[in-house]
């Protein structure tokens, strides 16, 4: 796939932000890979894209140093307020959503691809199957960009694309690599 193609792609499945980087830019911070521990999300220790499931920040690093470049990926809303859940929870389903989509077209073209989702892919089984069986879908699972250690704000600095799009807006991002 051409970067122009995965940007295309993008914009055919709805995705508002967009930007290509190179993955020689891509920073593995323990820091933030150490941020999982803390659980604020609910999912450390509890799925199989999430740590310690997924890896060591060293296994994610290897993995991901096999690509040459990513697209950013992102869905934002705007809110009435900063309270404004219900706002808050439609973007973040329309983000899945549209990742799933993006990858799952990848998928049906015979892409080799990494996929990092804005949280664990938890919404694609009911329950996750960690620890006492195998992932149902190895194939069309996806470990969350902070789970990898990266930084969102400074993946987003290197596809030159905002991070923040104002006051009473919340945005959701995912990156892909190639």
């Amino acid at each position: 796939m051409t970067k122009e193609e995965a940007v295309a792609l993008a914009e055919e499945i709805g995705f508002g932000g967009r930007g290509i980087f190179a993955a020689k830019d891509l920073k593995f911070l323990k820091e933030v890979r150490d941020m999982c521990s803390s659980n604020k999300c609910g999912n450390y220790g509890r799925l199989w894209t999430c740590p310690p499931a997924c890896g060591t920040l060293a296994e994610s690093r290897k993995k991901a140093k096999q690509y040459k470049w990513g697209i950013i990926l992102q869905t934002t809303a705007q809110m009435e307020d900063e309270f404004d859940g219900e706002a808050i929870e439609e973007a973040q389903t329309m983000q899945r959503e549209r990742f799933l989509d993006y990858c799952g077209r990848l998928r049906e073209r015979g892409e080799d691809f990494l996929p990092m989702g804005s949280g664990g892919c938890g919404m694609q089984c009911a329950k996750c199957t960690y620890p006492d069986q195998p992932c149902r879908f190895p194939d069309k699972a996806f470990t969350s960009m902070e789970a990898y250690g990266l930084l969102v704000t400074d993946v987003c600095k290197s596809a030159d694309t905002p991070y923040y799009y104002g006051r009473n807006t919340v945005t959701f991002t995912s990156c892909v690599l190639f």
